[in-house]
């Protein structure tokens, strides 16, 4: 595997040899000081470009990188699904090579370059040579520190986890555990994590970031908590997709009260008993029963 330093004089010399090339930054998780480094971290990187169409007319240019496992180009996808797209202005390769390196790689114009630069505060310049970098203040991921919630979106939370829970019950009591799992992952759990996501914010007053997909949650959560939240992702069967319903509601019950109290939100403790004993009840349902009640 080529180390880091190997990736970064590839990058920059390719840029340093190419009259086309202007500047260089990089986004992403290795502009990120507080990022913990491994094997996997991805090199973000823009290329500030004179023009993209003689680059997108040498499909074979990207190969100077290394060896490539797999090639994904998400704009020429777009333009393949009927998405509007600016190949003008910007484009984009992601590259996985054999050496286990990835490369996603942005080309973007001069033009695009000054509507762009500097609104991601995890952007760290790396060559220049024009000038056309404005100074930017170091690199930060402020920008995806968790962040208070409003009355407005904690009230939100709370009465979208209860209506929509008890879709999961009515799903499995029809034997219908794909639309359950479906309902579960898509809409019930994202509540609950986003309610796990601002009492991790409360503890660290809001200075800290929970990464891509909330992976840094568990920091922040007692080993209980982290052992129950993941035994609502043991979806195999039906009986552990009740189990997996319950305890989301039960965690979610847990935490909703103790984040409103912090902020002073009242918390609908009857609208969330009245639809967890829904749930509870359409659990007790024979399955050939006339009504629910």
């Amino acid at each position: 595997m080529r180390t880091e330093q190997e990736m970064f004089d590839l990058i920059l010399g390719v840029a340093k040899g190419d009259h086309r090339i202007r500047a260089v930054y990089m986004n992403g998780s290795r502009a990120n000081p507080n990022a913990k480094k491994d094997i996997f971290q991805d090199y973000d990187i823009v290329y500030v470009v004179t023009e993209t169409a003689s680059f997108l007319n040498d499909e074979g240019w990207i190969r100077i990188f290394g060896d490539p496992i797999i090639i994904q180009e998400p704009d020429k996808l777009d333009q393949m699904l009927g998405k509007d797209v600016d190949f003008k202005n910007n484009y984009m390769y992601l590259m996985q090579f054999t050496d286990g390196n990835r490369i996603d790689l942005h080309l973007q114009t001069i033009d695009a370059l000054k509507a762009e630069y500097g609104s991601d505060k995890l952007t760290v310049p790396l060559l220049d040579k024009d000038n056309c970098l404005q100074q930017l203040p170091p690199s930060s991921d402020k920008d995806y520190w968790v962040k208070k919630p409003t009355y407005g979106q904690y009230i939100s939370c709370c009465n979208n986890f209860w209506w929509v829970a008890p879709y999961c019950a009515k799903g499995l009591w029809r034997q219908e555990i794909l639309y359950m799992i479906d309902v579960l992952n898509s809409w019930v759990r994202p509540e609950l994590v986003t309610m796990l996501r601002w009492h991790a914010g409360i503890k660290t007053d809001f200075k800290v970031s929970m990464g891509k997909a909330d992976k840094l949650l568990k920091e922040y959560l007692d080993s209980d908590t982290w052992t129950k939240l993941m035994k609502t992702y043991d979806l195999g069967d039906y009986d552990t997709c009740w189990h997996a319903l319950l305890l989301t509601g039960e965690l979610f019950a847990e935490f909703a009260p103790k984040v409103g109290h912090v902020f002073e939100y009242e918390y609908n403790s009857d609208e969330a008993e009245r639809s967890f004993a829904f749930i509870r009840h359409i659990k007790t349902l024979p399955k050939d029963a006339n009504g629910i009640c």
